[in-house]
């Protein structure tokens, strides 16, 4: 795995290593934060100047990346298929990270014709120095990086195209704002990023204590499950589709990969049906890839997978009926 360093790529290993303190594993910040607003006025973070216009945005990604998972179901739920273009990295990373086939196909940078994604990084970033990471939010007409942090990126997708062609979906309604962020900061912390903590730990005190939280929120968050449907009531909104990647991931990859084999997610009576919900709803289906999660997580790794065999199993049937839909909100 490497790194960019003064808009250099390197795979030297003392650089581009994973961090860690006391075996903990520490999480790099995204580092590009300007925002896509329908006006093209500054958002939270960044610069003012990229006003949502229908083609003029592209997302890199990849389908095993649960934070560029996040993105793609955005752009399916928003239904800006048509406004905004997708490049997808190849599923394993080689030496130049994040890479694309050489010919036209599914694998293939259709934008700008990159191999890797550190070139767009080092042409539309100049001086980036970080890891190069999915998704990115990148502007054509400019030739720049907006943005390349999930949570910022499914915010735009939210709202910032409503009056170019998006559907009129609001995931982040005003009246249950404060309910989200909260769901928002337990998971990620806990369940989201907890599940690396553990995966990526290098003592046992730091794997066991992202592994307690794993289990404690999941926990929490069956039993919030047991009397509605969705994490904020009868409607989908942001806190669901933020956990929804880590769910449906957790059965193939991170159970095995990762050690957190306490429970799987079909052990769950409320977490499991409201997995398979999420799945059936409309567009999301084609968006899911578990064979893609399984060579993804169980690539070759010194620590974690040396061998790099990737296991058969197991069989996941996310079409099964559900039943939540009598669950009213609580």
């Amino acid at each position: 795995m490497g790194v960019m360093v003064d808009g250099r790529w390197t795979t030297d290993e003392e650089v581009s290593k994973l961090k860690h303190e006391d075996g903990r594993w520490i999480r790099p910040r995204s580092s590009i934060r300007h925002w896509v607003t329908s006006d093209g006025s500054a958002g939270p973070t960044g610069e003012a100047g990229f006003q949502a216009e229908p083609g003029r945005y592209h997302l890199f990604v990849s389908y095993g990346c649960p934070w560029a998972h996040r993105t793609l179901i955005f752009r399916v739920l928003k239904r800006l298929e048509d406004l905004i273009s997708i490049s997808v990295a190849l599923p394993r990373r080689s030496d130049d990270g994040w890479t694309f086939a050489d010919e036209p196909g599914e694998y293939y940078d259709n934008c700008l014709k990159k191999h890797a994604l550190w070139e767009v990084y080092a042409d539309s970033h100049p001086g980036f120095t970080g890891r190069v990471t999915v998704p990115l939010l990148y502007d054509k007409k400019t030739g720049r990086a907006v943005n390349n942090e999930s949570a910022d990126i499914i915010r735009m997708l939210n709202s910032a195209f409503d009056e170019v062609g998006a559907a009129p979906f609001d995931f982040y309604p005003a009246e249950l704002r404060d309910e989200i962020d909260a769901l928002n900061a337990l998971v990620y912390e806990k369940l989201n990023n907890g599940v690396y903590r553990a995966g990526f730990a290098e003592s046992q005190e730091a794997y066991e204590e992202g592994f307690d939280e794993v289990f404690e929120t999941l926990d929490i968050l069956d039993e919030r499950l047991a009397t509605r449907r969705y994490l904020c009531g009868d409607r989908q909104t942001e806190a669901d589709w933020r956990l929804f990647p880590t769910l449906v991931r957790f059965d193939v990859a991170y159970h095995y990969a990762f050690k957190c084999n306490l429970r799987k997610i079909s052990d769950y009576a409320n977490l499991w049906p409201y997995t398979r919900d999420l799945y059936q709803t409309e567009g999301i289906r084609e968006i899911v890839f578990p064979e893609v999660y399984k060579n993804g997580y169980f690539s070759i790794s010194e620590l974690r997978n040396p061998l790099g065999i990737v296991p058969k199993g197991p069989e996941i049937d996310f079409t099964a009926p559900h039943d939540r839909a009598s669950l009213n909100a609580a």
